[in-house]
């Protein structure tokens, strides 16, 4: 195609994509806006493929004829090979053929004539409860001859144009359904910005002749990240070829997302309806690039046990191996199932590369040793997370939350091994003209590349005079928890009446002996000293006091409980020779990876807590040390700018100001 045609498409895309549109003015009164989509939508598929077929259709119907004895697979062999295409379609019927007297019949007949595949389409889509729709209204033969007169061919509009086409559709469609947009549908500028960054190290790659790459989105919705890919090595080299893989829960979303990638080309076997994370169907496959905006914050409780039975079953071998994040939050599970479909570097392929969209709570929920800690210090420890990006709130259709690009790479340069970028593009927002949901914020051109260009470039001057981008080693995020116990020392007031009561009253006493009760509560007030600094003394006496009764260890531990008080000036505890921790006292200190524990815990513990030492048994599973290992990537930290309050001669003059304007217009009242 000549570069002057290629232009010509570019202008007419959004054209034809409003002319198609523009349907909706004879829905309007009869359907909701939110409908629109659902009839639009299948039918401009539809056209498109009536259109594509057109050249070998009269073939295609005489080849069924000639082989009504053939088996099943065998016909839909023969059909497929004598279309030419992906699909076929076996009836005499087109749009501009279905008469003015049973439509509705006829067009039933006509998608029912479709291979499976293009056929499924229509059925996820629900487009037999929209014809029904149509045809109550009276307004089915009215659309139906709308589209007939659009003119999809693909010599009109080849399938890069028309995937575009189809795009324009899917956003006029989410958009007209703001509300439940964001569980199905990406913002293009946040699309645009993840994909950029996931290619834009391997120009190089992507430019060669003939190259050929795969690209799988786990959370596929209308495909928007597969289509963004396919545009954007289009622009790079359209000699390249990208395969597309995806898999999608929602029925709706799976039909238009593989709708599109059929009018793209694609083949359409690869994109899958279900849950990708109890039911994988695309196992044991690994990709170039991999693309995601799993849902946020949405709970694993419907899968729980599929999922804990692989991470038990087949720990590293299966998807979940480094560990699982609560049930509450599923986000992390998706992201190690990414990392699951990475193909290993080797002579003949580069490795992998992600781009994951996330909320704030995979950088740092959970402490040492927790399931997202685990998770988190596997990426790390392996070298895969790249770079984070921190994007503005406001961004998504059904949430004002903050988000966060991830991206991820398993054949980094050598300049970025070890290495992670954060950039904090949470300012770089435009305001909407007109706010989609709780989208009322996106990311420009300038924005875009602004973003793009610190991350590809990787240059540390202009990193460091952006003044939005940091590098950090990746053992920068890591620590060692270590617990620090604190002697026990117990002060005694054996004659306190109050605490006597509280040890009558806790449930242990009831199951002690009455004759033992009675000795112990005779025994405590024979006691001389109201108060005691040593556990070995007051043990001791009250032995002595109880002359021969015998003082089972369960009773002891009880009065110690309520007669005893933690006092400094007591006499520490021991046991065996070595002194007691109070576990009311026990904490625990993050010490930085790189810090030595003993250096730290003398530098920041000891000045304050002279007599306090660190639990040594408290070690980490995996490299066996002192302290258990945390990973944690506190971004707002990092870009945390300390603001100083106002002084108070401002505040006095606000005040003034707004008392002024107060008595101003109390004055207008009264007057």
């Amino acid at each position: 195609m000549s570069s002057e045609n290629s232009s010509s498409m570019d202008t007419n895309t959004s054209a034809l994509a409003g002319l198609i549109w523009s349907v909706a003015d004879l829905l309007r009164g009869d359907f909701k806006q939110s409908q629109y989509g659902r009839i639009i939508l299948p039918f401009t598929v539809l056209r498109r493929l009536e259109c594509v077929l057109a050249p070998n259709k009269d073939f295609v119907i005489a080849a069924a004829e000639r082989s009504q004895d053939v088996n099943e697979t065998a016909l839909n062999t023969i059909l497929l090979n004598v279309s030419g295409n992906a699909f076929y379609n076996t009836s005499k019927l087109d749009l501009s053929k279905l008469g003015e007297t049973h439509i509705r019949d006829n067009l039933d007949s006509y998608i029912r004539a479709f291979s499976k595949d293009a056929r499924e389409i229509f059925e996820y889509f629900s487009f037999e409860t929209s014809l029904d729709k149509l045809d109550d209204a009276d307004l089915l033969y009215k659309v139906a001859q709308k589209f007939a007169h659009f003119d999809l061919s693909p010599e009109a509009v080849d399938n890069y144009h028309m995937g575009l086409v189809f795009e324009d559709l899917i956003r006029r469609f989410a958009e007209s359904s703001n509300e439940t947009a964001g569980e199905h549908f990406t913002p293009r500028d946040i699309v645009n910005l993840t994909t950029s960054l996931v290619f834009a190290t391997d120009d190089k790659i992507l430019t060669k002749p003939g190259a050929i790459s795969s690209i799988y989105d786990p959370t596929a919705g209308t495909g928007g990240f597969l289509s963004c890919g396919m545009e954007y090595l289009h622009e790079l080299n359209e000699n390249a070829r990208l395969a597309t893989f995806g898999q999608e829960l929602n029925p709706e979303s799976y039909a238009i997302c593989k709708a599109d990638m059929l009018i793209k080309g694609q083949d359409i076997t690869n994109i899958k309806l279900g849950n990708t994370l109890s039911d994988d169907q695309l196992r044991g496959q690994h990709f170039d690039y991999c693309l995601s905006n799993p849902p946020f914050g949405v709970d694993w409780k419907k899968v729980e046990k599929a999922i804990k039975d692989e991470h038990k079953e087949q720990g590293f071998n299966g998807r979940f191996g480094p560990g699982l994040p609560r049930v509450s939050d599923g986000s992390l599970l998706f992201l190690m199932h990414l990392i699951s479909k990475m193909q290993s570097p080797t002579a003949d392929t580069a490795g992998s590369r992600i781009g994951i969209i996330l909320n704030g709570s995979p950088l740092f929920t959970g402490g040492a040793g927790s399931g997202e800690s685990e998770i988190r210090r596997h990426i790390l420890e392996q070298d895969l997370l790249d770079a984070i990006v921190a994007l503005p709130t406001d961004m998504f259709y059904n949430t004002g939350i903050a988000t966060y690009i991830w991206v991820l790479s398993n054949h980094k340069p050598a300049e970025r091994k070890n290495k992670v970028l954060l950039i904090n593009a949470t300012d770089m927002h435009s305001p909407m003209r007109k706010s989609l949901g709780s989208k009322r914020k996106y990311l420009n051109d300038d924005a875009l590349e602004t973003i793009v260009n610190l991350y590809s470039r990787y240059d540390l001057n202009e990193l460091e005079q952006s003044g939005i981008a940091k590098i950090f080693n990746t053992t920068d995020f890591g620590y060692r928890r270590i617990t620090v116990e604190r002697p026990l020392k117990l002060a005694f007031y054996p004659h306190d009446s109050e605490r006597i009561e509280a040890m009558q009253a806790d449930k242990p006493w009831a199951k002690l002996d009455e004759s033992l009760k009675s000795a112990i509560l005779a025994a405590l007030a024979q006691f001389e000293d109201d108060k005691l600094l040593s556990r070995d003394t007051f043990k001791k006496q009250l032995t002595a006091v109880l002359d021969g009764v015998k003082l089972p260890a369960a009773a002891f531990k009880l009065i110690c409980k309520h007669i005893g008080e933690q006092d400094d000036e007591a006499e520490v505890c021991t046991s065996k020779g070595q002194p007691e921790p109070n576990p009311d006292l026990r904490d625990n200190e993050n010490v930085p990876l790189s810090e030595n524990i003993e250096e730290y815990f003398t530098r920041e513990v000891t000045p304050h807590v002279p007599d306090a030492w660190i639990d040594q048994s408290k070690c980490d599973e995996k490299d066996k040390q002192v302290g258990i290992v945390g990973y944690e990537i506190p971004f707002n930290r990092h870009f945390y700018k300390y603001q100083p309050p106002r002084s108070l001669e401002e505040i006095d003059a606000d005040l003034d100001a707004v008392s002024k304007d107060i008595m101003t217009l109390l004055a207008e009242v009264h007057s």
